[in-house]
């Protein structure tokens, strides 16, 4: 089986056909998000400092961390993005102890995590562009990480799925060319928006059943594009999320501050025997009744994780 090992200094995350579902925490991203960007460049972490500790709270296993901030001073991220990626990484480190994962389009951003991250990060990521390819690469193998493989290339992003599978075929014989093995290559086939195409969501259950069966790779997406644009999202990821499980995928880079799609994955998992004897299912279910009680899904996930899964004092609804 094929398994993609992520460590911090002190804890151990694998993702595999045969573990638990990997949620890979998206919140610590400036994009779309003008108050966290105007923080960033003013030196406030405070928001990373809250986004980092609720989302392993409420179930995130690995942390993404994304400093692309566009300065109104310098918008140069070349310039700007590697120190402010390093200064994030150890804030994050310090604070949680699960593994990163490195998110940035700038390759001395790439390594500026990369020098400050302890353990083994996930790297985010590379393509098959191949300009892109030359510059990432050598970075896995320097460092030896596990990286995300985006499944578009310098024609762009193909509405074919059969082109979106090749694109990653040859991300991974490329990496094997490094000596990059393929158990740390996870392939993201790229989920589009339902909404917009209406057999978006087949074709990535049939990708992620060929790259899991043709290429042996773990997969990841970003779960929210499927419902992009559409009313009530929340509903609908939480129906994609164990669909796409079904199909084979092994992770997820998503919001983990949501109550339906966490409970969703929570019982995927213990439907696909990755939760033995539903000991997760159970302790989840403690949060569960606190939210059923009037009690915040946050605030919940935080007082059951320091009462270790007994649950915490519950607020009656109104």
């Amino acid at each position: 089986m094929t398994r993609t090992v992520l460590e911090s200094k002190s804890k151990t995350v694998t993702i595999g056909f045969d573990e638990p579902f990997c949620v890979i925490g998206e919140r610590i991203n400036p994009t779309g998000r003008k108050k966290l960007a105007a923080e960033l460049e003013a030196g406030d972490f405070s928001t990373v400092e809250t986004d980092a500790l609720l989302q392993v709270a409420c179930g995130a296993m690995v942390l993404d961390v994304n400093a692309g901030v566009v300065y109104n001073s310098n918008p140069n991220p070349n310039e700007t993005e590697p120190p402010l990626m390093r200064k994030v990484i150890e804030l994050v480190q310090g604070l949680v102890d699960v593994p990163l994962c490195i998110d940035s389009s700038v390759p001395a951003a790439l390594e500026a995590g990369l020098a400050a991250a302890e353990g083994r990060p996930l790297l985010n990521s590379v393509t098959g562009e191949e300009d892109r390819l030359e510059l990432v690469l050598p970075l896995v193998k320097k460092y030896n990480v596990p990286v995300v493989a985006i499944s578009n290339d310098d024609t762009g992003i193909s509405e074919d799925p059969d082109v979106r599978f090749a694109v990653a075929k040859k991300i991974v014989e490329r990496a094997a060319d490094f000596g990059i093995p393929a158990h740390d290559i996870v392939v993201d086939p790229l989920v589009m928006p339902v909404g917009a195409m209406a057999t978006a969501g087949r074709q990535v259950f049939t990708l992620v059943r060929r790259l899991r069966d043709e290429l042996g790779v773990n997969t990841t997406c970003g779960a929210s594009n499927i419902s992009f644009g559409l009313p009530h999202r929340h509903g609908i990821n939480a129906a994609f999320l164990p669909m796409a499980i079904g199909a084979g995928m092994t992770s997820a880079i998503m919001n983990p501050i949501r109550a339906v799609e966490m409970e969703a994955i929570r019982a995927a998992n213990f439907l696909m025997n990755h939760d033995p004897n539903g000991a997760e299912w159970i302790r989840f279910s403690r949060v569960l009744e606190a939210v059923e009680a009037g009690q915040d899904f946050a605030e919940a996930s935080q007082a059951t994780a320091a009462s270790g899964g007994r649950g915490g004092r519950r607020r009656r609804k109104s």
